[in-house]
């Protein structure tokens, strides 16, 4: 294993974690595209853990197979690229340095790339989807993320993200 000079001071960094209301402060999404309830283990800038609880009033129920309701793998993207923002907010946050934006909603990027994204297991209305999301190495304006979501304990989809770090005007 290599040590990094600032390996150190992320393991030092807190755990910090964020209800529905923060996550609404710290996002531009709203209903019906709000797909995260809340945010644990958030290690600002690093990684972090989500919770997304699936019910059968989600408006893309209505149509994604009515009589077998299924949640598309599209909104489980989605979900998780939405803890990736809520991890990247909270290093601007929590961050001494002032970022000269009172609204951190406004510095949430967008998705840029899906590679390698693997769905194992249905989710349906009534389970809990726990999303995971590690931030990697940054390339310029982008940042490369590993996620996963998984379902009553069993791995629902996996991958890796590209997002833009900044939104453009």
């Amino acid at each position: 294993m290599t040590v990094t000079p600032d390996a150190p001071a992320r393991a030092a960094k807190k755990k910090l974690s964020y209800s529905s209301d923060d996550i609404k402060r710290m996002l531009p999404h709203r209903w019906p595209m709000l797909m995260i309830d809340r945010a644990y283990d958030v290690v600002p800038g690093v990684s972090g853990r989500g919770v997304k609880s699936v019910s059968v009033n989600e408006p893309f129920f209505a149509g994604h197979y009515p009589d077998h309701s299924i949640m598309p793998g599209v909104m489980i993207v989605e979900a998780m690229a939405q803890l990736v923002a809520v991890v990247y907010v909270a290093e601007l946050l929590e961050s001494p340095e002032p970022s000269g934006d009172a609204d951190p909603a406004r510095s949430v990027g967008y998705l840029g790339s899906i590679s390698s994204m693997k769905f194992s297991r249905l989710v349906v209305p009534g389970d809990q989807l726990t999303l995971d999301a590690k931030l990697g190495q940054r390339l310029g304006g982008l940042r490369q993320v590993q996620v996963r979501a998984s379902a009553g304990g069993e791995l629902a989809a996996a991958g890796s993200l590209i997002v833009t770090t900044g939104r453009k005007s």
